[in-house]
């Protein structure tokens, strides 16, 4: 309803704008309403700012940056439903890897997806969820022509010798930004240009220079230069203006020749094998089978693994369902399903979820503290997790430490959660890395003297005790709380301390809590599992 409000308050501007323009004459006023109005509507959303800034902020992670594996960790799960999906597609047939585990949380997604992979798959579910109008027919297609163009990046991403080349994926995503707003805004206008484009004889610049008297791309440049995209981005969206290319000198020609195909292949990856067009086949190779390395059957391959990427990431957004695939496939869209594979897709995702594994990840039942039921079977699962990444040596150790405190997070459903490491320097233990809720601010306050104190964290430090606090409000605990803590943290009601020493020297301890308290307790086989996960970590800390 928002949407078509906005439509129409933008709609009936022009209208007044052109009404002016031809009282007075002027036809400019009309060029400039039509383009200003788009760049108002896009503005005034309340929704694109704060997409904007997600996607920001996930651009600009690097792979080769060693904050940044931890940083998309954290970004995926502050957004319980961002979470889901990215297990759920780390789970399907087209993603999973090697191994037949489940995946069960983010830090082994990333660890076994890799970096790019997933940072790829949120930055495009994040388009979906925020995207303004997505149930719209136009902007769903252009949505999902935003998949495929990504998948088709990801894939010719293993043939380049570029390093740090998946960033493609990212780059294809973004090519249809300016299609894709204008659908959300105005439709006829969108329809009117993608009319003169599918015709064969317009580019998306020209054909909306013709129907909007602006540059569409140029459009879709300075949005994405408010959403503080890297410049790296913005430069592989522009297209080589050369009848034949050559092999590009650099990464960032390499990536416009990659962007170009990503965007011209979609049609290809979106159709049926009955319906392959053997003309767009011809024109890619032509064009690009020299300089990125391509022949027929490298492209067929490419085609079909980007095929079934960009339908299972379409049913794991929630973009469009398996009945809505059918329905529109049999009437026009070239982008849908046929029944057949569509059958086997939905064979494959319902086998994929009877893994034990996976089905308790997605119906955990808890006590009312929050702590799921199976809180064994998931410490159980962290562990393996956390053996299976120290075995690969190939971690870091930051890396390990998130997927520790991703399981402890999980596993006991804990509010806040955070490593706590000595500071010799200042004389203080202080927080180094956390998860939960308001963790930044938490992690920033959560520091204190080492100076020994009769308090419960030195307390447990001292005699190298693990403390479960079931209730924190009890005058006993409440007496050995200090200060700094009752300040930061004072709805606290259950709490864990577990105290990191080796051969009596403290290095420090985990802190988690919750907002209720927690009767139930932590039973014997639960604290042997947290004792493993504690040793895990010494012997990492030791060895790294």
């Amino acid at each position: 309803m928002m949407i078509k409000a906005m439509q129409e308050k933008d709609l009936s501007k022009i209208s007044s704008d052109q009404s002016i323009s031809a009282e007075s004459g002027d036809q400019n006023n009309q060029e400039i309403s039509v383009e200003d109005g788009l760049l108002s509507a896009v503005r005034n959303d309340s929704d694109l700012p704060a997409l904007g800034a997600s996607i920001s902020r996930i651009v600009q992670l690097s792979s080769s940056d060693d904050e940044s594996v931890r940083k998309l960790a954290y970004f995926v799960l502050s957004d319980v439903s961002l979470t889901q999906k990215i297990l759920r597609l780390s789970n399907s047939v087209s993603f999973r890897t090697v191994s037949n585990k489940a995946i069960t949380s983010i830090s082994k997604a990333i660890f076994l997806l890799g970096f790019n992979t997933v940072k790829a798959c949120a930055l495009a579910i994040l388009l979906v969820d925020g995207m303004a109008g997505k149930n719209a027919r136009h902007v769903r297609y252009e949505l999902i022509c935003a998949l495929a163009a990504s998948m088709v990046g990801r894939e010719l991403a293993r043939y380049s010798y570029f390093k740090d080349a998946e960033e493609i994926a990212v780059a294809a995503l973004f090519k249809n930004v300016g299609r894709l707003l204008l659908a959300a805004y105005y439709p006829d206008q969108y329809q009117e240009m993608m009319a003169l484009i599918k015709r064969g004889k317009h580019t998306t610049a020209q054909a909306s220079k013709k129907v909007l008297n602006f540059n569409l791309d140029d459009f879709a440049e300075n949005i994405l230069n408010e959403w503080e995209i890297p410049a790296s981005i913005i430069k592989a969206l522009k297209t080589q203006s050369v009848s034949e290319l050559k092999l590009p000198k650099n990464k960032t020609e390499w990536m416009q020749q990659a962007v170009e195909l990503s965007d011209k292949a979609v049609p290809l990856v979106l159709g049926s094998a009955e319906s392959w067009d053997i003309d767009i086949e011809n024109t890619i190779l032509t064009r690009f089978g020299k300089t990125l390395n391509l022949d027929k059957t490298k492209l067929n391959k490419l085609i079909i693994d980007a095929s079934k990427e960009t339908n299972t990431l379409e049913i794991n957004a929630e973009l469009i369902s398996q009945h809505e695939k059918k329905e529109i496939g049999m009437s026009a869209a070239k982008f849908e399903l046929q029944s057949q594979q569509e059958e086997e897709l939905l064979k494959e995702l319902v086998f994929e979820f009877e893994d034990k594994d996976a089905q308790e990840y997605s119906k955990i039942q808890c006590y009312p503290s929050g702590k799921p039921l199976n809180a064994t079977e998931l410490l159980l699962t962290g562990i393996q997790d956390v053996t299976e990444v120290m075995a690969s040596g190939k971690y870091k150790l930051s890396d390990l430490i998130t997927l520790v405190l991703e399981t402890f997070y999980n596993s006991l459903g804990f509010r806040f959660i955070t490593l706590c490491l000595r500071d010799l320097e200042h004389g203080q233990y202080r927080a180094r890395s956390s998860l939960g809720s308001n963790f930044s601010a938490r992690q920033k306050a959560f520091v204190f003297p080492i100076t020994a104190s009769t308090d419960l964290f030195h307390l447990a430090m001292k005699n190298n005790v693990d403390l479960i606090i079931s209730d924190a409000s009890t005058t006993k605990v409440r007496n050995l709380l200090p200060k700094w803590h009752v300040d930061l943290l004072p709805d606290a009601r259950s709490f864990i301390v577990l105290p990191l020493v080796v051969n009596s020297k403290r290095i420090g301890f985990f802190y988690a809590d919750r907002q209720q308290e927690a009767p139930e307790g932590v039973s014997s086989e639960e604290m042997r599992l947290i004792k493993t996960l504690k040793a895990q970590v010494l012997t990492a800390l030791n060895t790294r």
